[in-house]
């Protein structure tokens, strides 16, 4: 039994339930085990280690800030993190705006929230998300959440916020006839809400743009049809981009693929941001934004905001993306992945729906019949035989991500060409043994 199973409360899952490898060291897209084994990492960890494990660059930085400065509050200066600032500001084209710096997303998304009120002077402006989310797990990030694991645990009109349906074109809520048209009916439903609270009563749209948790990768048209929709009515727009960023989506922040018509008013960051090496997160804000909030106090806090050892690492985070091209190379092996999953649902009839593709990101949505589009689990359960798939794949030492009815397929961007064709041609073999145990009834 792992030395944590006693005496650590780990995320969820139940907890007699746990029963996971002690993890030593890592390197590239591999991490090693302390009974060495190396397991070959599809889903970069929590979809946060784009740059894989260990880079060296990173683990260089953080010892060669370590011995200058481990530490001042936010209330001082600190070098690494007016650097990381100028970086993120630059890269994002936020001419003459500011970044607040966070621990994580959860945080990142509540104080992104927090800013759009007061900037927008709505202290009490309600919040606009969507079913189908993942904002964090805080009481606040909870609320802004559409997850139906925690839905019973907060009441999202307390907090002022309220839900709306996903651009989800594969079962679009609106009964589209395409794609597209899902996506911009996704949109116009946000107007509507907007309207009937009245835009003066609403602080902030708050939506994904591309990857996340939830497996739902909005049609193209969603994006600018909804910045068209806030831009008219005055309502910022927050692209919490905590899984979709620094190349996850083949761009630095995802809504960049929309280029201007896309841009939103502020932007929540963390996972890749320091790919995963030291906690941080951040939230980059426009220069309008910005100019709102500097003539007044910002009552907030905390006690590790830019941290000084974290920001060295987002520094050499980003060094390390462009050094390396991956924007580029996440594009191109995206593209790859992609299409062998297509070829993977021509294939097998469990795949009802591949999507994502933009970048190392893409989800398998899985079926009983593709004909009746019915779940292979009630969202969100985890059916059986797709547990013992996970397992049989790390038996095999591949990890790979699932929620629900789907596979999340988001490896680092360093990932070896061989590596990830080896992964995929696994997959196909294990979920190929899986349609049989589902169409049978019979473990493979």
């Amino acid at each position: 039994m792992p030395p944590e199973a006693q005496t650590v409360l780990h995320t969820w899952c139940r907890q007699s339930d746990w029963n996971a490898p002690t993890i030593v060291g890592g390197a590239g897209a591999r991490l090693l085990t302390a009974d060495g084994r190396s397991i070959l990492d599809m889903s970069s960890l929590a979809e946060c280690s784009n740059l894989g494990h260990q880079h060296p660059r990173i683990v260089e930085a953080v010892r060669a800030q370590a011995a200058r400065l481990c530490f001042v509050t936010n209330a001082w200066g600190a070098e690494p993190r007016a650097r990381l600032a100028e970086l993120l500001l630059e890269k994002s084209g936020f001419e003459g705006g500011r970044v607040y710096f966070t621990l994580g997303g959860a945080d990142a998304n509540e104080h992104a929230v927090k800013f759009s009120r007061q900037a927008g002077r709505k202290p009490h402006g309600w919040v606009i998300t969507r079913e189908r989310s993942y904002h964090g797990a805080s009481y606040g990030a909870m609320a802004l959440s559409g997850d139906a694991r925690t839905a019973d645990q907060v009441d999202p009109t307390a907090h002022r916020v309220v839900h709306v349906p996903p651009p989800y074109a594969y079962r679009c809520p609106f009964h589209a006839e395409s794609e597209d048209a899902c996506g911009t009916a996704a949109a116009e439903r946000i107007a509507a809400v907007i309207d009937a609270h009245g835009p003066q009563e609403v602080a902030a749209v708050l939506m994904e743009p591309n990857a996340g948790t939830n497996g739902i990768v909005a049609p193209d048209t969603f994006w600018p049809a909804l910045r068209r929709t806030t831009r008219a009515r005055d309502v910022y727009l927050i692209a919490d981009e905590v899984m979709s960023a620094f190349g996850r989506c083949g761009e630095w922040f995802a809504w960049q693929r929309y280029g201007e018509d896309g841009r939103p008013d502020l932007m929540a960051l963390a996972k890749g941001l320091t790919g995963a090496h030291l906690p941080l997160g951040a939230v980059v804000l426009s220069a309008a934004v910005a100019r709102a909030l500097e003539p007044q106090t910002l009552f907030t806090g905390l006690t590790y905001s830019g941290h000084p050892l974290s920001c060295a690492a987002g520094v050499a985070a980003i060094e390390s993306y462009e050094a390396e091209d991956l924007m580029s190379r996440s594009r191109e092996l995206g593209t790859t992945m992609f299409g062998r999953l297509r070829e993977m649902q021509h294939g097998n009839p469990l795949i009802g729906d591949v999507r994502g593709g933009h970048g190392l990101f893409a989800v398998l949505e899985l079926v009983r019949a593709r004909h009746s589009r019915e779940p292979l689990s009630p969202w969100p359960e985890l059916h059986v035989e797709l547990r013992r798939l996970l397992g049989a794949a790390m038996d095999a030492g591949v990890s790979f991500a699932a929620r629900g009815n789907l596979i999340l397929l988001a490896p680092p961007l360093v990932i070896g060409e061989h590596d990830l064709a080896d992964a995929l041609d696994l997959l196909d073999r294990l979920l190929g043994s899986l349609a049989q145990a589902i169409h049978t009834g019979k473990q493979p």
